[in-house]
């Protein structure tokens, strides 16, 4: 696969993470801005976490999912952000090729988990919404292990197998990746291999990303057809309202993470649209794990009653 015009060339051991540009008046400023965030979102989905794990009555099928989905943003957060405020602070970018290839395992397999995981809670809203009589067979303690299991599994087996091709390229040229993390499209075309091999390559694994999302959606958007049509033969308004209100924060969710992960994986890659996805990347790599702990907390009662409760202990505690 190797080019004969470049097979002479030192084989490059690190790449630079361009990111957001070198103006140096910005570095400061983005670093302490992400260092907000990112600790915010660890405080936030790790709250969650003790708190459906410490309150009996958020031991459900919902309240199960959505520690896994806080627990993975968790996981999420921290392929990207701590080696991002590194190099904003110390202003090294580089990374090794194995850190790099490394970076893009975890993190594309737990956004495909995410996928899958957000899947499974708009089939567990379905299932309580449009078949409450069917719900406790559906969503036993073992089917719901086996939803989450097959989510997390399913998202590193996948993103295990488009990742073997990419750890056999050779790289020669530019060493510069125009992302602030390591996407495998703007990697694989610094590869000194051949051309037409590496867009066939660059092609095929979009398209297998893709597929996993857009499935994932179109499960997650066949749901809530079948929800918001439930919803709107329910005769009484308060009947409709309690209805909605179970599933809207995940509506609200999906709407966010779906659609900016689709266009910035279903769209080409071009010169006009290239800093626009860089934005849009910020928005479900970095934006969604920190909004989601306040949207499930500040939308949904139970999780609110189990925070107030928190924080009752903890005042009595130093008191």
């Amino acid at each position: 696969m190797m080019n004969p015009e470049q097979g002479n060339q030192t084989s490059i051991a690190e790449f630079i993470l361009l990111g957001f540009g070198t103006l140096p008046e910005l570095q400061i400023l983005l670093f302490l801005l992400f260092l907000v965030i990112y600790i915010a979102t660890m405080a936030g989905n790790i709250l969650i976490v003790v708190l459906i794990v410490v309150y009996r009555h958020l031991h459900n099928p919902m309240y199960f999912f959505l520690g896994n989905l806080s627990c993975l943003e968790t996981c999420y957060t921290s392929t990207i952000l701590p080696s991002m405020l590194d190099g904003l602070l110390s202003g090294n970018k580089t990374i090794s090729y194995s850190r790099c290839l490394t970076q893009y395992y975890f993190f594309s397999s737990l956004v495909a988990t995410e996928c899958l995981l957000l899947s499974v809670k708009s089939y567990d809203r379905y299932l309580a919404i449009c078949n409450p009589m069917h719900y406790a067979a559906h969503m036993s303690g073992r089917s719901c292990l086996q939803f989450v299991g097959g989510s997390w599994i399913g998202g590193f087996l996948c993103i295990g197998i488009i990742t073997v091709p990419i750890s056999q390229l050779s790289f020669c040229g530019p060493n510069g990746i125009d992302h602030f993390f390591c996407d495998p499209i703007p990697l694989i075309n610094l590869s000194c291999n051949d051309p037409h091999l590496m867009e066939m390559l660059a092609f095929t694994l979009s398209l297998i990303f893709s597929l996993v999302i857009l499935i994932s959606f179109l499960i997650t958007l066949m749901s809530y057809i079948c929800i918001i049509v439930t919803i709107l033969r329910i005769p009484s308004t308060n009947g409709r309202q309690k209805a909605f209100s179970t599933c809207s924060s995940h509506l609200i969710v999906v709407t966010m993470y779906y659609g900016t992960l689709l266009f910035a994986y279903m769209f080409p890659t071009i010169n006009t649209l290239r800093d626009f996805k860089k934005v849009v990347s910020v928005v479900y790599t970095i934006l969604t794990p920190l909004v989601n702990p306040l949207i499930y907390s500040l939308r949904n009662k139970e999780v609110k009653d189990a925070l107030r409760k928190a924080s009752s202990k903890f005042m009595f505690g130093r008191h």
